[in-house]
């Protein structure tokens, strides 16, 4: 069983839901499994640290998680057009996997969630994808083959994954944008196993 990182920061449940989605469409290719790993948040007190072990969900990602996955899903909710700090704080921690290569030639893609319709969906999903390319993965997104791409009236782009939240940050996702989700994660999946 290969194992593919799904990596978010969620801060309202949205990315989170997304993830979930996305794991669904992972686990749904043969021979495949999603680990789900998500950040701590970042404090604006330098002496403020988060429990080592989260409250709730899943487990903080380790930088031995980044070695032995097959390929990564990155999520992020939006801020100000760009990934949201801890997510950005974590991936700028990863100078020694990027000096090993221990990424490089994986497969990767990107999602992210917004208040709202042109709150920077594509604009925070290109900057994610900016540091993976730099790690030497292979990025993914969703062609206009999967129909809901075009039928959308919400999330999905074919640059990754995404949400549109709403002003009250509402983290249930539309039908669209579920299906949208798992394809990515298929399509992430099916990837890694022809490359295998």
């Amino acid at each position: 069983m290969q194992e593919i990182l799904v990596l978010y920061y969620s801060h309202r449940g949205s990315v989170a839901a997304l993830a979930e989605q996305l794991a669904i469409g992972i686990d749904s290719v043969s021979g495949m499994s999603a680990r789900v790993r998500t950040v701590p948040r970042v404090s604006t007190t330098c002496e403020a640290v988060d429990d080592a072990v989260p409250a709730d969900g899943p487990p903080y990602v380790e930088l031995r998680d980044l070695e032995e996955c097959a390929g990564l899903a990155l999520g992020s909710p939006t801020r100000f057009g760009n990934m949201a700090a801890p997510m950005k704080y974590f991936i700028d921690g990863t100078a020694a996997a990027w000096q090993s290569g221990v990424l490089a030639g994986k497969p990767a893609c990107v999602f992210t969630s917004t208040a709202s319709l042109h709150g920077g969906q594509e604009s925070t999903l290109l900057s994610m994808m900016l540091p993976l390319l730099h790690h030497g993965m292979l990025l993914l997104g969703l062609p206009y083959t999967e129909p809901a791409l075009s039928a959308t009236r919400s999330g999905g782009t074919p640059y990754g994954a995404s949400h549109v939240a709403g002003r009250d940050g509402d983290p249930r996702l539309s039908d669209d944008e579920s299906a949208l989700a798992r394809a990515l994660g298929r399509r992430l999946a099916e990837t890694v196993a022809r490359m295998s």
